[in-house]
């Protein structure tokens, strides 16, 4: 895809804008790509920021990364509500961008209508496939951009399991969707994993993954209702808590810092003791999605007209998941454990181990 196979008409169009900016003509390369400052990469947000500390965060580093590589120029718009997406990707598609990102589940039906609105347009979203070919049959300029954060959090469950001194750990959401269930379906079976191998009996409270049902906030963004949340958890015994809340989840973090030292947490989607540095001191550890990574390359491929509609599955054997460094924890943590963590970590990877939740996205 890319602006070379753009139609006669989207060029007439192009010569009309760049007639009312004064800008110059598209530089083509050798390979007939168009030159860098005249390739836009564009990203429309979750009902978010993108200063979230979560996934709009990492997924916009990878735009800025892209644009530092390649030396092309970038537009972004936040979304306030739902109700913005289909209004913002249809902006970015007049901004005459060449591909567009979008982030979230919710953007999915949006995002499909618009790459088939516009062929000559390259679309990815991120935490979305279009595994349903006969309601959304393939389209060669849209890809999904997924990633199996059951794994990771299976280990982050094994690791609660293991450092818990109440027996009982606890999670939330923030939407009962797959991608927010697929944290707490992982979480479940690390912890269950451990009470099989241990024979030990640790409580999960705020979530079975049999039901599908547990503590949701039914919010991405207010951090009162996640502290709220996670103190009723603190409340019922729970001294490790998971939050899968985006920004509403940092009221559990805030949650976990204030009862000095007696309870901990675990963060999602970043490195939280890089993304929400004031509160590594009670980060036990969090599960990473290589958002950012698989942006960028989405981003890269697009410029270099190899985009493709495969969907991406990020994974512990691709590095497109994974459990963060334990930081301020990591003399804390027993050698052993880190072992057996790293051992899961390659099982998982393998094959040898795999996991049941029906949230994961379908391997590549």
């Amino acid at each position: 895809m890319g602006r070379s196979l753009r139609t006669l008409t989207a060029a007439g169009v192009l010569v009309l804008t760049v007639g009312a900016c004064g800008s110059p003509p598209a530089e083509q390369d050798s390979a007939g790509a168009p030159g860098a400052k005249d390739f836009k990469a564009c990203m429309v947000s979750d009902s978010g920021k993108f200063d979230d500390k979560s996934f709009n965060q990492t997924s916009f580093k990878g735009v800025s990364d892209a644009v530092a590589e390649l030396g092309i120029s970038k537009a972004q718009l936040e979304s306030k509500s739902d109700n913005d997406y289909p209004t913002n990707i249809n902006t970015m598609v007049r901004q005459k961008c060449d591909i567009i990102v979008t982030i979230g589940f919710k953007q999915g039906d949006a995002t499909y209508a618009a790459a088939k609105a516009n062929p000559d347009i390259d679309f990815a979203i991120v935490d979305y496939a279009y595994t349903d070919t006969q309601k959304n049959p393939p389209l060669p300029n849209l890809q999904g951009l997924t990633f199996n954060a059951a794994q990771p959090a299976f280990l982050a469950g094994y690791l609660a399991a293991a450092q818990t001194k109440t027996g009982k750990v606890g999670t939330f959401g923030g939407i009962n969707i797959p991608t927010v269930a697929i944290f707490m379906d992982g979480f479940a079976e690390g912890v269950a994993h451990y009470n099989k191998v241990k024979n030990k009996q640790v409580q999960l409270l705020g979530w079975d993954e049999a039901t599908q049902q547990g503590v949701i906030t039914n919010d991405f963004q207010d951090k009162n209702i996640g502290k709220t949340k996670a103190n009723d958890l603190i409340s019922q015994g729970a001294d490790i808590v998971l939050p899968v809340a985006g920004p509403a989840g940092l009221g559990a973090l805030e949650a976990a810092h204030s009862s000095g030292g007696k309870v901990l947490a675990i963060w999602v989607d970043t490195d939280g003791c890089v993304s929400a540095a004031e509160y590594c001191s009670s980060l036990l550890t969090s599960v990473e999605k290589a958002m950012d990574v698989a942006v960028q390359k989405a981003i890269t491929d697009a410029f270099h007209q190899r985009f493709t509609n495969q969907a991406y599955v990020g994974t512990l054997a691709n590095k497109g998941v994974g459990l963060a460094p334990y930081h301020e924890f990591d003399a804390t943590i027993p050698a052993e454990l880190k072992s057996e963590i790293t051992a899961l970590s390659e099982d998982i990877a393998s094959g040898k181990i795999t996991l049941a939740s029906k949230a994961q996205p379908a391997a590549k």
